[in-house]
This record gives structure tokens, sequence and C-alpha cells, in this order.
């Protein structure tokens, strides 16, 4: 009786003991596993909020380099201080929404007045600027105090960039507020300090910025919060410059730690008895928690320097790449070659097959060139359909030739996109590191510039950069600088007119209106070299207009039956042109009848709903259309019915073979001419030179001639003195229209 007494304290205690160590050993593996818990979702907490932050002020950056690609701009000083609302409209305010997705543009003059303003992509009065001024207006008079204090370096030495930035609040939405002067990109253009025109975009940070920044770190349930609704922990404010807040950021928080215990958590009651057990148990997940926050962060690390549609690096990590190589380079004495490659009509992709397909297309071809380069070497896509190589340690020029041209070939094997094969070809600008002073940004520039003079000159091919290319530009400049100001105002632009006459060699049909430019300095250009650079530069609408309104008011004041301009095909893709043609023959007062728009073969080949519209409304309204140079094209008699052209311009080219008194020659021409009398549209004969080919032409059915023979080019004064268009003669008019 008494040794069980006995034994029954013991057991009690040694029970006590037991399950009080057991209870501490829980007690200490539950505390410890809270304390991990709680520190896991805070550190993600903070992580969370830093990747947000930085998200945000991505964002603001991007608003401000998206904006300085317009802010800093020739034209954009030209034509904002002209009131050119066409022109602020199509590249400073809507042109910043359709492609940026900028919500709100405003442009205000030197003194702060609007001139301009776009809201969600449609014109406003500038006058709307009022409801936003008040909010705004601080941050301009910022700028202006920044544009009126002395210039300043930034620490690479350069000039800092004029800009003001603010979180604001505009009817309740908190945006982003960006605002720089309108400033010229070259010193063609000079404005005294103080005169700037101002440039403010306005992005607003709805749901869709903030599911940008969440997508971008893999963050779910992001939103925009506003001030009256309660604020979680997973949260960040939108503040101004003065602390104000203007509302939040939320998410849903990712907690790893909670997420672990709730897993853990029936191992945990198990592992109770065994205090070791349970331990090493947490150890085993803690580790596992820790590297899916590393794999998250890694993920994260990732998508900041790749391209998301390829998996390529982007351009931060390509320039990083691109400066860490030349450094190399310069260290071994080797050279760095750089290939900027860009498919070649990528948009007709998209406009054909759509976006999905064109982005198939950037996949594959991606692919295609990590499968054709080195391992060693770098490809990267810059955005769009812009990739660039990095070569690494190649032994010369040839070495970069051999590689592009691989490239090439590879490109030129059919892709499947959307069950169909597509053919495509691209471009290559070769740039080679020179020396050991080599700058990054300066071989991407010169790459840059091969890669135009690849297209240029007929795409599908590389192009070595060549130190004449340099000059080569900035003579291109000058002439666009020295073309601007002759538009402008300027003097040396003039229209000659060469007579079109019927098959007796003596009366005046018509008149074809021929650009010329006697240039202070070159002498007379060639009109192809100066319209070109027109085209290139964007010019060609405003030279373009200039010779329709010339010819028009020349035509209203003398007794020509009609007069004939040549039209580029970039003006007749603009959806305003056909109203351009109305609204200048209004102002001269000229009919419609008397004009005559000559296009090109490359016109009717093209698939532009601007081109079939532009030639059905000047059809429609009596402005003649011609076909000129026909036969050294590609066009098929199904373009030529679809159109409906009014009178086809045999090519000089075949007027020429003529001479050659072979048969064939004389029945290419004949056959010209029969197929226009087929489709029962008027023909002219170019370059008509000597009178066997007048003879033959008259012989074969063709009634109105071009050419030196009859006349050659005249100045406006000479044109008048012609037999039929003198003040007093009638009856050249009346025989043009017999």
């Amino acid at each position: 009786m008494s040794a069980r007494v006995n034994r029954s304290p013991l057991t009690f205690h040694v029970t006590l003991t037991v399950l009080a160590l057991a209870a501490f050993a829980l007690a200490m593996v539950v505390g410890f596993g809270f304390y991990a818990m709680m520190q896991a979702d805070r550190a993600s907490l903070e992580r969370q909020k830093i990747f947000f932050a930085n998200g945000l002020q991505d964002q603001i950056a991007a608003v401000e380099r998206e904006q300085e690609s317009i802010a800093v701009w020739d034209d954009s000083v030209i034509n904002a201080k002209a009131g050119n609302q066409q022109w602020m409209a199509e590249n400073i305010s809507v042109w910043m929404y359709s492609y940026y997705g900028h919500n709100r543009i405003y442009v205000l003059d030197a003194a702060n007045r609007p001139v301009h303003a776009m809201h969600e992509g449609q014109l406003v009065l500038p006058s709307a600027y009022r409801e936003d001024q008040s909010a705004i207006q601080p941050t301009v008079e910022r700028l202006r105090q920044l544009i009126s204090q002395p210039p300043k370096e930034n620490q690479a030495g350069g000039p800092v960039k004029l800009l003001a930035e603010d979180l604001v609040s505009l009817g309740g939405r908190p945006a982003i507020l960006s605002v720089m002067p309108l400033v010229p990109s070259s010193d063609r253009v000079t404005q005294a300090p103080g005169s700037e025109y101002l440039h403010v975009s306005i992005e607003f940070i709805n749901d869709a910025v903030v599911g940008k920044i969440a997508e971008k770190y893999l963050l779910a349930g992001a939103r925009q919060l506003p001030l009256s609704q309660p604020i979680s922990s997973a949260a960040i404010p939108l503040m101004d410059s003065h602390g104000v807040i203007l509302g939040y950021i939320g998410w849903d928080q990712e907690r790893p730690g909670l997420t672990l215990v709730r897993k853990a958590g029936p191992a945990l009651v198990i592992g109770a008895l065994l205090a070791a057990s349970v331990l090493a148990f947490l150890l085993r997940r803690l580790r596992r928690a820790s590297f899916a926050l590393q794999t998250s962060q890694d993920q994260a690390q990732y998508l900041a320097f790749h391209d998301t549609l390829t998996g390529l690096p982007n351009r931060a990590l390509f320039e990083d790449r691109l400066r860490q190589a030349l450094l190399t380079a310069s260290r071994d004495k080797a050279k760095v070659g750089l290939l900027y490659l860009d498919i070649d009509r990528f948009k007709h992709v998209n406009d054909t097959f759509g976006h999905p397909a064109g982005d198939e297309l950037v996949r594959q071809t991606a692919a295609r060139l990590q499968q054709t380069i080195r391992e060693i070497d770098t490809v990267a896509r810059l955005g769009g359909d812009e990739f660039a190589l990095i070569l690494i340690d190649i032994r010369d020029i040839r070495t970069a030739e051999d590689i592009s041209e691989q490239l090439l070939q590879r490109l030129q094997e059919p892709f499947k996109l959307m069950d169909d094969q597509v053919f495509i070809s691209a471009s290559i600008g070769i740039a080679i590191s020179s020396g050991p002073d080599v700058d990054s940004d300066d071989l991407l520039r010169k790459a840059d510039i091969a890669l135009y003079e690849a297209k240029k000159n007929g795409r599908g091919r590389y192009q070595v950069f060549a130190g004449d290319m340099d000059d080569l530009l900035l003579r291109k400049r000058k002439v666009e600088s020295e073309l601007r100001n002759a538009l402008n105002g300027g003097t040396g632009i003039k229209l000659v007119y060469q007579p079109i006459f019927a098959a007796d060699g003596k009366t005046i049909l018509g008149a074809e209106a021929l650009i010329r430019w006697a240039h202070e300095v070159h002498g007379a250009l060639p009109p192809a070299q100066f319209i070109a650079i027109a085209e290139e530069r964007g010019m060609i609408g405003q030279l373009g207009k200039w010779v329709l309104h010339e010819a028009c008011r020349f035509a209203i004041g003398t007794r020509l039956p009609w007069v004939a301009v040549n039209v580029s095909p970039l003006q007749l893709r603009d959806f305003g042109f056909a109203e351009q043609v109305a609204s200048i023959l209004t102002e001269t007062g000229l009919a419609p009848e008397r004009l005559q728009i000559e296009i090109t073969e490359s016109v009717l080949l093209e698939s532009s709903n601007a081109t079939r519209m532009a030639l059905a409304a000047l059809r429609q309204s009596g402005v003649g259309i011609v076909l000129d140079d026909f036969g050294t094209g590609y066009s098929s008699l199904s373009y030529l019915r679809r159109h409906a052209i009014d009178k086809l311009k045999i090519d000089r080219s075949f007027v020429r073979l003529l001479d050659d008194g072979d048969g064939s020659s004389s029945a290419i021409v004949r056959a010209l001419i029969d197929l226009a009398v087929a489709l029962k549209v008027e023909v002219t004969a170019e370059g008509v030179e000597t009178e066997e080919q007048k003879v033959q032409l008259v012989g074969m059915g063709c009634h109105q001639l071009q050419g030196y023979l009859l006349s050659p080019p005249l100045e406006t004064t000479q044109l008048l003195t012609l037999p039929g268009l003198s003040s007093g003669d009638q009856s050249g008019h009346a025989i043009a229209h017999a």
C-alpha cells in the first residue's frame, strides 16, 4: 500500500515534468513558428511596397520619356508657335493618347495661356484647361523658374533636363503630371529664353496603370483606393510634392508565413509529441519558404531585364552587356560587332494577319536569331520588330557580314502564321568598334544609320556603317532645313510647266507642273533628291500642298484647259488629302475638271483604305486621275479596272524604243496604246524627242504628246507666249476641247 503511494507522486512528477517539457518545447516551437510567420509576412509586405513604389516611379519616368520624344523637336516648336492645330493633334496630343495612353494634353504659350487641348483622345477647346489649371499651375510655375535660371549640368557633364513633374488630383482622380518646354532638337530652330511653349501631359493613375505595375511584379488584386476607403497594411499612399495624400494603391497581400503555418499545422500537431521532429520539420518548411521568396525575387529581377514576349534581353540588359563587351574588347584589343536588325514591312503583317500573328512572327524571329548566332553572342529585342545583336571578339568586318548573310538567309525561310505560310525579309545595319574609346551610344547610332541606309537601298540586305554616312546624314538634314525655310516664305522653289500637245503638235491640251529648286549653294537640285528627303522627313505633305496651290493659282489665270500635278503615295495615305484638294480648288476658284492628279503604279498596289478612298473622292469631284510612267511597274488589269483611271501616260523608256526600228519594240508601244483604248481612257506619250517617234505614235492612235520635240518645261512667262494661250487668242482653248 505504501509502495503504491510512493510511486504515485513520482509518476505524477515525472508525468508533470514530461508534460511541462513537452509544453515548453511545444511553446518554443509554436512561438518560433509564429515569430517566423510574422517576420516573413512583414518582409514580404515591405518588398511588395518597394515593388509598387518602384513601379510607380518607373511609370512616371515612362511618361517623361514618352513626352520628351515630342517635346525636344524642331517641328513641335514651329507648329505649336504657328498654332497648327491639326499638326499638334496628330503629333503631340491625340497621338500621345493613341500610342502611349496619355489622357490629357495641354499646350501653353509663353504666357501660360492654353493654345491646344486634348481629353481622352478627343480635341477640346483650349478653355477646357481651366478645370485643371489650379492643380497644374504650381508645377508650371516651378518649371518656368527652372527655365529662367542659368543652365545647370548633371553628373555626366551634360545639361540638366528641363521638366517638372508631380502627382496631382484632377476631379478627385490621382494622376501623373509632367510639364516640359517645347525646345528645338537642333540649332536650325532658335527661340528666345522665356518664349518657350509648354507641353503638359497627364496620365491618370487608374486600375489599368496599377494593373500594369502589379503584372510586372506578379502581385494580385492590385487596385486604386480612394481616400474614403479604410486602408489596409497592403497599400502605399499616392503623395504629391507637398506631402498631400491623393489616394492609395492597394493589393492582396502575399503572406508566405501564414500560408506556411496553415500548410504545416497538421504536421505540427502530430509532431507535438516529439519536439525535435517538429523543429526539424519547421526548419525544412522555412527553407522551402525562403526558396520560394528567392524564386519570386529572381523572377522579378528577370522580368526587369528581359522581354516578356520573346524572353530575350531587353534594352536595359542589352545596353549593359554592350558596355561590358566594349570594356572587355578595349582591354583585350579585340573588336565588337553590333548588328541592328529590323523586319521589313512588319506593319503589313500586323494589318493583314492581326497583331497576334505579328507577335508570333516576333517570337519565331527571335528563336531563329538565337539559333543562328554563337553562344557567347547576345540577341536582344529593343522593341516592336527591332533586334540588336552583340558579336563578341570578331576578327574583322567580314565576320560580321558573314553572320548577317546567315541571318538574312535564315529569315527568308517561310514562317507559319495562322495556318498560313508567310515570307518576310529583314534589313541589318552593321557597326564595328574601332578602338578603345568607342562609346556604346555612338556604336548604336552608327548601326542605326547603317540600318537606315540598308532600308533605303532596297531592304532585305545588310549595310556596313561607313564614315561618309555621317556626312551624308548631315547634308540631308541641311537640305531638309533649307527646304523647310524655302517653303516657309523663302526663295528658290518654283514650278515650271511642260505642255502636252494634240496630234498636230500645235494645239495645247494642257500642261504638267514640274517643281524646281534653284539652291543658292548647290545650284539646281534634282527634284528626285529633295522630294525623297521631304518624304523621309515628313515634309511631303507641306511640299505637295504648296505645289497643288501654286499650280491651281497659276492655271486659274490662264487659258490652259487643265494642269497636271504629280502626287506622292504618302500624300494619298492621308485621310484628309481629298478634302485638302477640294479646299485648294475652292480657294483658288479652279474647276475640278481643270486639275489632273498624276500617280505612280505603286499606288495601285497598296491595300491602303486611305488611298482607295482618296482616289474615289477625287474622281467623284471631277478631278482627273492619271497613271504616270505606265508600263514600268507591276500594275495588272484588275488594279486598273478597280481604281477607274482616267488616263495612262506611256513612259519615255518605251517611246525611246521606237527609234530602234525593231518591230517588237513598236508592238510593245502599240499594245500599251491599244490597252488604253480598250479601257476607254486617254493616253499620253512622254519623252517624245524625234519626229519619227511622233509620226509612229500618232499612227498608232496616241493623240496626246509630251516631250522636248514639242516643248521643254517652260517658265510661266514663256508658256503664256505660246499660241492659243495668249489673252487675246480663244482658238487654242476651243480646239483643246474639241
